[in-house]
């Protein structure tokens, strides 16, 4: 089963940014000769995560709330406390807990999402950075 991996980069503000990459990923599969198989994507970064979400203003500010309640920054976490010009232990946290891939299925060349299922990137770091973005299709 062959398998062609893409990369691509995303600008993030970080503070639980959240960017959609479907298109991106749509693009990606559309230049493949692949009909069925799966898709994974991968973000290279241990403060970041991607997620499939409604993607909607509301749910975009209600994923921030939830992160900032379930592990709020705190200035006490051991990765601040122990490395000097740090502070975004709460970003790597939340990193561990959401991921840093996911797989989706295709068929016709078309990735199989819900209705209203998009995928995002969301930054949890302190700072703007870019994301590497890896996208991997095994297919036929």
């Amino acid at each position: 089963m062959p398998v062609i991996t893409h990369n691509f980069s995303v600008t993030m503000q970080g503070h639980s940014q959240i960017e959609n990459i479907s298109e991106s990923v749509r693009r990606l599969l559309a230049s493949t000769p692949m009909q069925a198989g799966i898709v994974t994507i991968f973000v290279k970064h241990t403060t970041a995560s991607v997620l499939i979400i409604e993607d909607e203003p509301g749910l975009r500010a209600d994923t921030k709330t939830v992160w900032d309640n379930l592990i709020p920054a705190d200035p006490t976490w051991q990765h601040n406390t122990r490395n000097p010009g740090e502070n975004n232990g709460h970003s790597h946290l939340r990193g561990q807990i959401q991921g840093q891939s996911l797989t989706i299925p295709f068929a016709d060349n078309q990735l199989l999402l819900g209705t209203w299922q998009e995928i995002v990137i969301l930054d949890f770091d302190t700072r703007a950075r870019s994301r590497e973005i890896i996208v991997q299709v095994m297919g036929e």
